[in-house]
């Protein structure tokens, strides 16, 4: 005597059954939607909208959605809000997309289950900068987390496109050494980059806070380790290119990132910080995070025996 299927069961029938195109689609979708939004909370902090809706959950005590009385301000911040729902749908997307393969690809079922944790993550630490008046710590806070969204993004994407299996150290080990020393450059610039935001005008509302520190000086203390990681970059792509290792392609990629990033702070400074490159720094603050895990990424390859075989033992990179 036959059942049908239970209903889960059939409706996982129609999830891809193996890491393709749909998987492609959802994991740049991904990337993409996790460094817009940054740009969106830009927006917000830099048009002083970051308590147009001076409450969360709700945006006013009464209501949950923007009304005409807050204005601009509002519509702003509450725009924002909204986009947090895009993300859920878009992650959504890529978990189907990976997960009839969780026994094959593991590591991307378990970096889709992090990104999604990681948005309810998000909106509760922007519900705290709400009720702090939008402290500049837990601001920066929010967009340390969106760092960590992008880099495991670009992760999740870098191993759909790679082949599964072992994987193995394709440079020489200085080069793995500097890569990762490079990293800790691009993690301190980032880190102080926040810092020098706080204590700048941008504050996201009038009325909010600042770090009360020397803003010019930190701004100088800001470019030392982006000068070290423009340098450290230059060597590796020049050793990359003598010797055609693998993750040639995304130095380069990382050195125009930088020096388009470098450019714009540098005018930014100069301009006495103007809303719109601020928020351009902000975002290439992101892509220079993605392009440099890419780098990190492709340090290790998959290998096979000769016979096509796996071999019992391969470092497997992380």
């Amino acid at each position: 005597m036959s059942t049908a299927s239970p209903t889960p069961r059939r409706l996982a029938r129609w999830l891809p059954a193996s890491i393709g195109p749909a998987a492609r689609r959802w994991g740049w979708a991904n990337l993409v939607a996790q460094t817009g939004i940054v740009g969106t909370g830009g927006l917000v902090r830099l048009t002083g909208s970051g308590l147009g809706c001076p409450t969360w959950p709700r945006c006013t005590a009464d209501s949950y959605v923007a009304t005409a009385e807050m204005g601009i301000h509002g519509v702003i911040e509450f725009g924002n809000r909204l986009l947090t729902f895009v993300l859920v749908i878009i992650v959504i997307g890529l978990f189907l997309s990976v997960v009839r393969s969780r026994r094959d690809r593991p590591e991307l079922f378990v970096l889709t289950i992090l990104i999604g944790a990681g948005i309810p993550a998000q909106a509760v630490i922007g519900g705290i900068s709400v009720w702090t008046q939008l402290k500049p710590y837990v601001v920066g806070l929010h967009f340390v987390v969106s760092v960590g969204l992008v880099a495991l993004s670009t992760v999740v994407l870098f191993r759909i496109y790679g082949r599964p299996g072992p994987r193995a150290l394709a440079v020489p080990g200085w080069f793995f050494g500097v890569t990762h020393l490079m990293s800790v450059a691009v993690t301190v610039t980032i880190l102080v980059g926040i810092v020098t935001t706080g204590s700048g005008p941008h504050a996201g509302d009038a009325g909010a806070a600042r770090n009360g520190l020397d803003s010019e000086l930190l701004q100088h203390i800001h470019s030392w380790p982006a000068y070290l990681t423009l340098a450290l970059t230059v060597v590796l792509l020049v050793a990359a290119q003598a010797r055609r290792l693998p993750p040639l392609r995304w130095l380069w990629a990382l050195l125009g990132v930088e020096v388009v990033q470098i450019v714009v702070g540098i005018v930014q400074a100069r301009l006495g910080l103007p809303a719109f490159l601020v928020g351009a720094h902000m975002v290439l603050a992101c892509v220079l995070t993605a392009a440099m895990v890419a780098v990190i990424m492709s340090l290790k390859q998959p290998v096979r025996r000769l016979d096509g075989s796996e071999p019992a033992r391969v470092a497997e990179t992380v």
